[in-house]
């Protein structure tokens, strides 16, 4: 297993890629630049935030080892598919800090650990809001 540093792109493809995104919503409201903030950072805390959210549910709804379970199943898939887009130019990540492990940056790694967490996070907190309901309904029935 080697980490490494790459280069993560020319100052050029960062103002590209930020000019991707509206200056302004429709609502007339300004969307945050937290490239400006963050810069090569930006997308691990962008990661690390949701990830909080995606914890917080899992330890919330009981979840962990549900969401563990999950991860380990779909991380090999995820890891090839991250892989071979990468490669072939799919996609490029412009805000990034340019740590590479196993051939793809260190925060794809984090993204499909991050986003298998958040959606069993968020099926489970609303399976166990039905799941409470329901047997609210049924105690009042009796």
């Amino acid at each position: 297993m080697k980490l490494g540093r790459v280069p993560v792109g020319r100052e050029s493809d960062r103002q590209s890629a930020r000019g991707l995104l509206p200056e302004s919503t429709e609502s007339g409201g300004v969307i945050p630049d937290i490239g400006a903030v963050f810069g090569e950072y930006t997308y691990l805390a962008t990661e690390l935030a949701w990830g909080s959210v995606a914890i917080w549910l899992l330890y919330r709804a009981n979840a962990v080892s549900q969401a563990a379970r999950t991860i380990a199943a779909l991380y090999p898939i995820a890891y090839v598919w991250d892989w071979y887009t990468l490669r072939i130019g799919v996609f490029a990540i412009p805000l990034r800090t340019g740590v590479e492990f196993l051939g793809i940056p260190v925060e794809e790694h984090v993204f499909m650990v991050v986003v298998p967490a958040l959606v069993v996070g968020i099926h489970e907190t609303l399976g166990r809001r039905r799941d409470s309901a329901t047997s609210e309904r049924q105690r009042h029935a009796e």
